[in-house]
């Protein structure tokens, strides 16, 4: 579990850095004297790309740790085992994701992907909103 974070927290680190990239192309008056418009404007898409791949590529790390939290979320007796349960679905979706946009061609114009990862966003999502409003028994 812990291999996964460590592998995902540079690995997104590295791919914000095209977003950081994209910000500076657009807030840079200056660039518009060295690069035509159109020039700026395929590079701003270029990176934003790049960082779209990037990030597909952390979710497959992401998706596989929570794989494992999810079978500790479950296993536990402080909370909901349905957390646990979406946190796994959570972990395929992440990786039907990845690999829908890899080999299936316009995979974001199905409609598919929003629900694919959406048991992930719900589980991460209400295990925070439980500890923060209901918290820890304490036996």
């Amino acid at each position: 579990m812990v291999l996964m974070v460590v592998i995902s927290v540079p690995m997104f680190f590295v791919v914000v850095q095209n977003h950081c990239t994209v910000l500076s192309f657009i807030k840079n008056p200056n660039y518009l004297n060295i690069y035509s418009v159109e020039q700026i404007q395929s590079q701003v898409l270029f990176y934003l790309e790049r960082y779209n791949d990037g990030m597909r590529l952390v979710h497959i790390f992401s998706g596989l740790w929570l794989f494992q939290f999810g079978y500790l979320v479950f296993k536990s007796n402080f909370l909901p085992k349905i957390f646990g349960i979406l946190l796994m679905f959570g972990c395929f979706g992440y990786l039907i994701h990845f690999f829908g946009h890899t080999l299936i061609p316009n995979y974001s114009g199905l409609g598919i992907s929003f629900y694919i990862t959406l048991p992930a966003s719900i589980g991460e999502i209400g295990i925070c909103l439980w500890l923060l409003i209901v918290g820890v028994k304490e036996k």
